[in-house]
């Protein structure tokens, strides 16, 4: 009887066990995995200007160093250092006294040559005539016809010195020769100063328009030509703007005149000249400023927003690309420059491609993901949902 009652036990506590397994809840790794939620831009060509911002410094478009072409004492100074001059306006006087007289004396030295020319003119005329009559010799008309000559060559001679000697007279009195604003002067009323001396006594600047000098590396040119070299990429009008040292933009805008045509040895560089109107006369020359210039204009770029890019091990660019069957693929990319916060990209993705730009640090390569379409605003830069009803991707 009791071996019965164990058995009958036995058989209650396995059907118990077996009831309790069957009712055990799944285990989470039998549980479907959810797919990650990713935000994605997707890759369209556009029309973008490619800007190109360099250093300069301005420099006026023209520069006279004013010194003098006599020698003498500064008797006078006609302008205030700093003001606005012409062309033509006298600046300094020098004390004329020496070239005074020695315009004088040429004047009489002229007065002497032409009385002796008139003189050597008759005789000459009368020993023709009375040559025709056989009153003369040959030989007296040769030397009448020579001393006239002579006399000829001498009034010449007078006449240019009497004009150099007025060009020296001129010359006392001291003009700019451009338009523009003065400097400091070097020398004071009472100096003395020499012709063609090296010190200069003051200096005139055209300031308006003024050039900034930009430079521009060699390298940076190389690869500017072979871009220039691919389809739909065009130069572009290479208009430049100002942007000054406080950080503020100049009101006006310039143009790129030339292009140096050697490369400085010391720094790599080429300068680049550009043209400003400078009405104001807000820019001087020396200052520090950076030119953004349009140099070229790409018909089908393509843009991937800079969160979109992150770098492997080795430094290369890449990006997470969600194709045809929403997985994951990882591609490296060729990037040419930043335009605001996007990557200009050569090759690694192609137009119409979805690159995750939200919720990339949840996903791999391989994985398969659930898209949600962002767009980037066009004022802000800042990547937001495309539609407004659009669930918000999962953060990085």
């Amino acid at each position: 009887m009791l071996s019965k009652f164990k058995y009958a036990s036995s058989v209650l506590l396995v059907l118990l066990l077996a009831g309790c397994q069957e009712e055990a809840p799944k285990s989470a790794a039998d549980k479907p995995v959810p797919k990650v939620q990713v935000g994605i831009v997707t890759i369209q060509p556009q029309k973008t200007d490619l800007m190109t911002e360099l250093p300069g410094r301005t420099t006026s478009s023209l520069v006279a160093e004013i010194r003098p072409q006599v020698g003498g004492i500064v008797k006078k100074r006609f302008f205030e250092e700093g003001q606005d001059v012409k062309t033509g306006d006298l600046l300094y006087e020098l004390d004329d006294s020496t070239y005074v007289s020695s315009y004088k004396q040429a004047q009489a030295d002229l007065e002497s040559a032409n009385a002796s020319l008139k003189s050597a003119q008759l005789k000459n005329e009368r020993y023709t005539q009375l040559r025709k009559q056989n009153n003369v010799s040959q030989q007296d008309l040769d030397d009448a016809h020579v001393a006239y000559l002579e006399a000829v060559a001498k009034q010449k001679g007078s006449e240019a010195a009497l004009e150099n000697t007025k060009i020296n007279l001129g010359y006392t009195k001291i003009r700019s020769p451009i338009d523009g604003r003065i400097g400091i002067s070097q020398v004071t009323v009472g100096a003395l100063v020499t012709a063609s001396q090296a010190t200069v006594m003051t200096t005139v600047r055209s300031l308006d328009p003024i050039f900034v000098d930009l430079a521009q590396t060699s390298l940076d040119q190389l690869k500017q030509r072979n871009f220039l070299s691919q389809d739909g990429v065009e130069k572009g009008s290479n208009k430049v703007s100002l942007i000054l040292e406080d950080g503020t933009k100049y009101q006006y805008q310039g143009t790129l005149k030339a292009r140096e045509v050697s490369v400085d040895e010391s720094t790599g560089s080429v300068t680049l000249r550009a043209e400003f109107p400078n009405p104001d006369n807000l820019l001087l020359p020396g200052m520090f400023v950076r030119g953004v210039i349009h140099e070229l204009t790409h018909n089908a770029a393509l843009l991937v927003p800079q969160q979109g890019v992150s770098r492997d091990v080795k430094g290369n660019p890449i990006a997470l690309v969600v194709n045809s069957n929403n997985v994951v693929e990882s591609r490296i990319l060729t990037v040419e420059r930043t335009i605001d916060n996007q990557w200009l990209v050569l090759s690694g993705v192609k137009a119409g491609e979805k690159v995750i730009v939200e919720g990339s640090l949840k996903v791999k390569t391989g994985d398969e993901v659930v898209s949600v379409e962002m767009t980037r605003d066009p004022e802000s830069g800042a990547i937001v949902a495309k539609n407004a009803n659009a669930s918000s991707a999962q953060g990085n």
